[in-house]
């Protein structure tokens, strides 16, 4: 993988405060926490090139995966990965570095006891805001309702404002909407897709 260290990134707590840098660009840097095999965060970089972005995940197989296929897709310029656990954010990003992080088909972690490891628990929706812009937004996806209403209320919760709620987004599919590979798999078993958009109240 070293010879593509230019796209997955080793060390990316190195980083922190020179992300705009590294892109050789002031644009707005999207982030994907937990962005699986790879297939949303190509195409946003794909669709969007006036935008950067990155997509974070934890496991080491799953990143090697989703490096192929940002090789497959010709390295887009605005497009870094790299291994890394939600929890680590605030040692990667610096205050105010990033502009929106994308939320897509997170473990839904069922059990109780597991509750503060939902990626929409308070303890992380602190971390996002520590490394958003003012007004920062979560864009958030999912096929579990269960899940969807848990973050409803843990968002709403903490102050943040709600926006573009859908119970069953692909019932009106916007024609910007870029799939994960869960998404396809879900919908195509006619499963409803849960979406919100958020925003931080510290304009």
């Amino acid at each position: 993988m070293a010879e593509h260290s230019d796209v997955l990134l080793a060390e990316p707590e190195k980083m922190n405060n020179g992300w705009h840098g590294l892109f050789g660009n002031g644009n707005p840097i999207h982030i994907e926490v937990g962005t699986g095999m790879g297939q949303f965060i190509i195409g946003m970089a794909l669709a969007n090139p006036d935008v950067n972005y990155i997509g974070i995940e934890h496991f080491d197989n799953v990143i090697v995966s989703a490096l192929e296929k940002v090789i497959d897709a010709g390295k887009p310029s605005n497009l870094r990965l790299f291994r890394a656990n939600g929890m680590d954010l605030v040692d990667i990003f610096s205050e105010g570095e990033i502009d929106r992080v994308y939320l897509n088909f997170s473990d839904p972690w069922p059990k109780t006891r597991h509750v503060k490891r939902r990626l929409t628990h308070e303890t992380f929706l602190k971390l996002y805001e520590a490394v958003l812009i003012p007004g920062g937004e979560i864009h958030f996806k999912t096929d579990n309702r269960l899940l969807f209403e848990y973050s409803l209320v843990s968002i709403s919760s903490y102050g943040m404002k709600l926006r573009d709620v859908s119970l069953d987004l692909h019932a009106a599919m916007p024609k910007d909407n870029i799939m994960t590979e869960y998404e396809e798999k879900f919908s195509a078993k006619g499963q409803p897709i849960y979406r919100l958009e958020s925003q931080f109240n510290n304009l």
